[in-house]
């Protein structure tokens, strides 16, 4: 609860609570996409997209 972000992008400074959160960031930067629907197929560079979406279906 101390607001510490140790974590830190080294593309673009942006800092994070927790070294999961900076590994999902860097796909904004790599364009990784690891997250795909077995439903439709459609990928997603976030587990939280990723897990919005199923909710579509």
């Amino acid at each position: 609860h101390t607001g510490e972000r140790p974590f830190a992008c080294a593309d673009c400074g942006k800092r994070f609570r927790q070294s999961g959160n900076l590994r999902e960031h860097r796909h904004a930067h790599t364009g990784r996409r690891p997250f795909a629907c077995a439903r439709c197929g459609k990928t997603f560079a976030w587990s939280s997209a990723f897990s919005k979406h199923l909710r579509t279906h």
